[in-house]
């Protein structure tokens, strides 16, 4: 009885010790691991979160979870309200909305940004009954699901043209299917071109693009773009263009207080993400990446402080770099009797040379 006493003790506390090596591993894993909440599996958002997991994961020290979201207002949402979610790609002007809305209180404390990432742009597909924006008055128009970013921006493009629509709120690819069946005049998605639900389309349906008119009240939300042969060859001819806004993309974060894990966690994604971004300009990552500014500013959001702070010491690093380079060039134009207001032009073609040539 000792002995098989003494056994079973001894499995007891073998096993606590497994226990306790599993927690402590459960520990570890998530201490590094970020949860980033995007879009559908048609939009962008998602492939941009699939690269950001590609590239960062490094095994228990960072690890990215991507998910599918629901779009920028409920993107949002959770990142406010969802224990899970670090981190959410939202539309620039969702935040401006939330607050008019009124849907979550003290949102200029509770949101941040790291980094404005590319432009979107509005497409509108109608079908072959439908010559222009203004033919879609009193016609039903899918603008993706309640909650969504597309929901959002096309009610307030519609609002701004004068143009009342009869929304409906289907998913994308249900949409897509409902206007090859003439259901539905047309549909509106807020994707980065060239999206995959369009990519592939053809014209031979009768389907096409909208032109959006630029108007004030437009331009003073959203930027003029442009879709053209080279973004959807099957819907739009060679040489053609059409006529469109788009609205930034954002890597909105929970403003999270410095002594708060989720905040040093976090931090830890912001520095891997600046650091490497050269890797996210290489093939096969998308081509919107090309597009990303990391300093550039987002009006009316305040940037995550961890994301200012490695911004500032970076841009401090360059000045300096460049004030010792340029004492080094200056040495060096004076022992060849360069004039001054020549070696100042030289110099600034090298660092236009530098900048351009390839790492």
């Amino acid at each position: 009885m000792l002995v098989l006493g003494a056994c079973i003790a001894g499995g007891a506390m073998a096993g606590a010790g497994t226990a306790s090596a599993a927690d402590a591993r459960g520990v570890n894993a998530n201490s590094g691991t970020v949860g980033i909440v995007s879009g559908g599996v048609e939009g962008t958002y998602v492939r941009i979160a699939a690269d950001l997991a590609s590239v960062l994961d490094d095994g228990d020290t960072l690890r990215v979870l991507p998910m599918l979201g629901k779009g920028s207002v409920q993107n949002l949402k959770d990142i406010v309200l969802l224990k899970g979610i670090d981190v959410g790609i939202v539309q620039s002007d969702v935040l401006a909305y939330a607050k008019r809305e009124r849907l979550l209180p003290n949102l200029d404390r509770r949101i941040k940004y790291i980094a404005k990432l590319y432009n979107e742009e509005m497409h509108i597909l109608a079908g072959p009954e439908v010559t222009r924006i203004e033919d879609l008055a009193g016609r039903k128009v899918n603008v993706d699901v309640q909650g969504s970013g597309t929901s959002m921006t096309a009610s307030l493009i519609f609002d701004m043209l004068g143009i009342r629509v009869e929304p409906q709120a289907d998913d994308q690819a249900l949409a897509l299917e409902k206007l090859r069946r003439g259901e539905i005049a047309a549909m509106a998605y807020v994707a980065g071109k060239p999206t995959r639900l369009f990519r592939d389309l053809k014209g031979n349906d009768g389907l096409h693009f909208l032109s959006i008119p630029m108007s004030a009240a437009l331009l003073d939300t959203y930027l003029p773009s442009r879709l053209t042969s080279a973004d959807y060859e099957g819907l739009i001819k060679p040489g053609e263009q059409v006529d469109t806004v788009a609205v930034g993309a954002v890597m909105a974060v929970y403003g999270w207080d410095r002594d708060v894990d989720r905040h040093r966690k976090v931090a830890r994604f912001v520095d891997a993400f600046f650091s490497r971004f050269d890797e996210f300009l290489k093939p096969p990552r998308h081509p919107k990446w090309k597009e990303v500014n990391l300093a550039a500013d987002v009006p009316g959001w305040t940037r995550f402080e961890p994301a200012e702070q490695w911004l500032r010491q970076a841009s401090a690093g360059k000045e300096t770099q460049t004030a010792a380079r340029k004492e080094e060039f200056r040495s060096f134009v004076e022992q060849r009797g360069i004039p001054p207001q020549q070696a100042e032009k030289l110099f600034e073609q090298f660092l236009l040379w530098q900048a351009r040539s390839p790492q």
